[in-house]
């Protein structure tokens, strides 16, 4: 990892935050002045730069803008004392990842750094993945229609509704209208509205003033704010809280808005490209979804189909992600035999390509031979009976262009149909429930209801102390266990989808240990 920059005419600042963060074996090297920190720019790029606002030679704003016009992916944290709230304000227009007032609380500031820090790797880690995948893969005719339509709209900046079942690849085609679009050098910032608490929804959306509610101890953007000049992606937005649809529809149709605690209006130059797995046109009959806010997102809709509705495309898909699964693991690629890749093609996959990915992932772990058999693939693909499976002539793998130019068509809506390449997290090494044939599924109650009365019986008949303490401690933490090996670790989505709140969801696991 590269190292931290600090840029501060005061040697005790720099002493300070040189020692906290040689702490934390963060590498740090230091500048007194902006003049400084632009020649060795031309040389090397630090991982997060931390800059003070006023310094002799030169403006911190100023260091900042010529940074970011160099190095946009740049994390820059902006040091500023309290009567320079002014100039912070200046400094998230211009691009800050946050700033730091000073007089600071040095653990507060090495936290700081290291939110950067962290959101510096992951830009890193999408950068780099989206540099190496194809945009997208398939040959169905769906597939080309969804290439028109995103050539159609190259010229375009006019608001998009992505729909489609989970899995399906509705970010991807988000990036791709980016992409090949007059925003392609803007920002592309994506949200999940929800995977985010109500609470916290809106000052994600917002951003939030200093001292707005507790915990609000700095100045935050928003995301709008964040995405200003590019593209803002709002998955799953059927489930956005009623009372922040109408902010959102005022933001739609002004480009006006407030912080939260703010008073000072803002205004956000953005596209919006939405998507969602659900009905809204039913969501809109139920009163759960404002009609306005429809028809404002509703002006060109992208479907995309799930991908039992164009399984031509599974072979190609297959072998990609039988050579992704193995570069990520760092072996080497297992081929897969015609009468495996038939098969596969008459699975309905409900979890779409997602799934078809994690269970690439899982044959690069777990098949026994270099060679994929029909043998080899999970329980649910063997259940497919054989006089359904017919022979598929090898298919190879091809990235098409996804710009494809051509005027916009007189229709207010194009709905082409589509499957993506998708950059989900692997599956674990255990198929997950989703993965189970029917009649597995069917088994299941009898078998774990069986264990568990085995298991009471003993504990009782040994006379066990505290049995139902015992027996409810592990049934709560292989539940949660469960879940967050399912969200790889999100704590919000595991509980979301356990049916318990986040609080008790951390509760839980200081309770039973799991953070251990």
């Amino acid at each position: 990892m590269k190292p931290i920059w600090i840029v501060d005419d005061d040697q005790s600042i720099r002493f300070v935050l040189e020692k906290a963060l040689a702490r934390e074996d963060l590498a740090v090297r230091s500048f007194t002045n902006p003049r400084d920190v632009l020649i060795a720019l031309e040389d090397d790029v630090p991982q997060v730069l931390v800059s003070d606002i006023r310094m002799p030679g030169g403006s911190g704003i100023d260091l900042l803008a010529k940074v970011k016009q160099k190095h946009p992916e740049l994390q820059v944290i902006i040091m500023t004392a309290y009567s320079d709230l002014d100039s912070a304000v200046s400094a998230f227009q211009g691009g800050a990842f946050e700033y730091l007032p000073k007089p600071f609380d040095v653990p507060k500031a090495v936290e700081l750094i290291r939110r950067a820090l962290e959101e510096s790797m992951r830009e890193s880690v999408r950068d780099e993945r989206l540099a190496e995948m194809p945009e997208m893969l398939g040959q169905a005719p769906a597939m080309q229609d969804v290439f028109r339509a995103i050539g159609r709209l190259s010229q375009s900046i006019v608001t998009v509704l992505i729909t489609g079942e989970s899995g399906s690849g509705k970010e991807l085609v988000a990036h791709a209208l980016h992409k090949h679009s007059p925003r392609a050098t803007g920002p592309f910032v994506a949200i999940n509205t929800a995977a985010i608490p109500k609470d916290l929804l809106e000052s994600e959306l917002f951003g939030h003033e200093r001292g707005a509610f507790t915990g609000a101890q700095t100045t935050r953007r928003g995301r709008f704010e964040q995405a200003d000049g590019g593209t803002l992606f709002l998955d799953e937005i059927g489930d956005m809280p009623f009372d922040l649809q109408t902010r959102l529809l005022r933001v739609l149709s002004d480009g006006q808005f407030y912080r939260v605690g703010g008073h000072n209006p803002m205004r956000s130059n953005v596209r919006v490209i939405a998507a969602t797995h659900q009905n809204l046109e039913d969501r809109v009959k139920q009163g759960v979804f404002r009609e306005d806010l429809f028809h404002r997102l509703n002006v060109i809709r992208l479907r995309l189909p799930a991908l039992r509705e164009r399984q031509e495309d599974v072979p190609s898909l297959a072998r990609f992600f039988l050579q992704k699964s193995a570069k990520e693991l760092g072996v080497e690629a297992k081929r897969i035999t015609d009468a495996s890749l038939s098969q596969m093609m008459h699975f309905d996959f409900p979890g779409n390509v997602r799934q078809l990915e994690n269970i690439c992932h899982w044959l690069t772990v777990m098949a026994p031979a270099q060679t994929i058999e029909p043998k080899d693939l999970p329980p649910e693909l063997q259940s497919i009976t054989p006089a359904a499976v017919s022979p598929v002539a090898p298919i190879i793998a091809a990235s098409v262009p996804a710009a494809v130019s051509a005027p916009l068509p007189p229709a207010a809506v194009v709905e082409p149909v589509v499957t993506a390449v998708t950059a989900s997290p692997p599956m674990p090494l255990d198929l997950p429930g989703e993965l189970l044939s029917t009649a597995q599924v069917a088994a299941v109650p009898s078998r774990w209801l069986a264990d568990l009365e085995r298991e009471s019986r003993s504990l009782l008949l040994a006379g066990e102390p505290e049995v139902w303490d015992t027996l409810t401690r592990k049934f709560e933490a292989q539940l949660i266990h469960t879940a967050l090996d399912m969200t790889r670790g999100r704590r919000i989505e595991a509980a979301q989808k356990l049916g318990i709140g986040r609080n008790t969801i951390t509760r839980k696991i200081q309770e039973l240990g799991l953070d251990d």
